[in-house]
């Protein structure tokens, strides 16, 4: 089937070279992960006592974290990326037989968490395995896109962020089959978390939402600028954070959490002023965005106090985590999953009359969910601060309750282009009257 993509302007910019993948495909992607989205909620709310009582290596929330960073993660990034990339980078995805290659292989994360929480070899290592296999064609595809995107052309995304971010992920997955093996101290385990959230995630998030995050606010893009220097800064400060985790080096760690906030600084301004400059009502990317910044600047300070000695970290990791993964990280992530389904399905409509992109994507209820999450993270962060079993509840039932409503989201867009109404036959009499045999 002809790419749409390549005949259509896509979220409303320039003709495209390159086109997203295919929308049965994306929705594949986009429903394992909320699935593995609810899955962690429940096990968050099963791990309350846990969670109040700052236990991170009990069972539960050892089950929870490793479901959201396995099981919603992978997928609604692979699935957004390979949306939005190929036309930011202006080439398509050479081989798609292998995304639908890395999509059954990823489903074997589902196996790693109760092998981690449980301690069961059995599940973890081939899981982890199937994990590595399915991520290794997603980043060799990711790189080709990076290779093919043509030099002689205006490209809309950093080539090396997407590179970093590819390092950064890599890194990340080779340390973490051995962050929980036996005899393997808590610093390796903040090197893997920190190596997945801010080398990873957030290089990716500032590479793609330079561009991003004005177009679907519609507001005025960024300035033109001649070199990547925010991915490179972002780059430099993960390198010093990892560094000094690894090290033992807590002021090698603060000064490059210094150079990463510093970065995420002008990011946070250019999300201000698309706030303020935005043509549309706000909607759920932006609204996850702006309590995206404010989780990241709680993190800041948390990790700040951990590492002078001003708060201990067995008080304060935990709340850490949960808004620098799950507030930060997760939370625009999630923000996009919704935009992009809607946006998926506009561009891959059947001929016939189109609706507007605004009628596909359901805003109320992706702003109901982006409330419920922003409560729960604040809720599941202050609980485990104050050891509150309440206030720990109630923010897993938000979340759940988050994860619920982003599930409805989606259904609701795709019972849209499954409801279409059949274009209008025409009589042969007609036929004849407007010229076609």
């Amino acid at each position: 089937m002809t790419n749409p993509a390549k005949k259509l302007p896509l979220l409303g910019g320039a003709r495209a070279v390159g086109g997203p993948i295919a929308l049965g495909l994306l929705g594949a992607y986009f429903a394992v992960a909320l699935a593995g989205l609810s899955a962690a909620a429940v096990a968050v709310l099963a791990g309350t006592g846990d969670l109040a009582a700052r236990r991170p290596f009990a069972a539960l929330p050892l089950l929870a974290v490793h479901l959201f960073a396995l099981g919603f993660l992978p997928f609604a990034v692979t699935g957004a990326s390979f949306h939005l990339l190929p036309v930011m980078l202006r080439n398509d995805v050479r081989n798609r037989r292998r995304l639908q290659a890395a999509f059954v292989l990823l489903l074997g994360g589902f196996l790693v968490p109760p092998g981690v929480a449980y301690r069961m070899p059995g599940l973890l290592w081939p899981g982890a395995a199937l994990v590595v296999a399915g991520l290794a064609l997603v980043l060799g595809e990711l790189l080709g896109l990076v290779l093919r995107a043509p030099g002689d052309r205006t490209l809309i995304v950093s080539r090396v962020g997407v590179t970093l971010s590819s390092l950064g992920v890599a890194a990340a997955l080779l340390l973490g089959g051995i962050a929980f093996s036996p005899g393997v101290d808590g610093r390796t385990i903040l090197v893997h978390l920190h190596l997945a959230v801010l080398g990873w995630l957030t290089i990716l998030i500032v590479t793609v939402g330079r561009t991003l995050v004005p177009l679907l606010a519609q507001a005025p893009t960024a300035p033109a600028r001649r070199l990547p220097l925010t991915e490179c800064s972002l780059g430099v400060g993960v390198a010093l954070v990892v560094t000094g985790l690894a090290v033992a080096r807590n002021d090698i760690a603060l000064a490059g959490g210094a150079v990463v906030f510093a970065t995420l600084a002008v990011f946070a301004r250019l999300v201000v002023r698309v706030a303020h400059a935005r043509r549309i009502s706000i909607e759920a990317p932006l609204a996850h965005l702006l309590t995206g910044v404010a989780f990241l600047l709680q993190a800041a300070v948390l990790g700040a106090l951990m590492l002078t000695g001003a708060l201990s970290p067995s008080r304060g990791i935990v709340g850490y985590v949960i808004l620098l993964l799950l507030g930060w990280a997760g939370g625009v992530t999630l923000a996009h999953l919704g935009k992009l389904f809607a946006l998926s399905v506009w561009v891959w409509w059947p001929p016939g009359p189109r609706p507007k992109q605004s009628a596909l994507y359901p805003r109320g209820l992706w702003l109901a969910e982006a409330a419920s999450f922003a409560a729960a993270v604040e809720l599941l962060a202050a609980g485990s601060l104050v050891g509150s079993v309440p206030l720990v509840r109630s923010g897993g039932v938000l979340l759940l309750a988050a994860a619920g409503i982003a599930m409805l989201g989606a259904a609701r867009t795709w019972a849209l282009r499954a409801h279409r109404p059949e274009p209008p036959v025409q009589s042969a009499h007609s036929k004849s009257q407007t010229g076609e045999t």
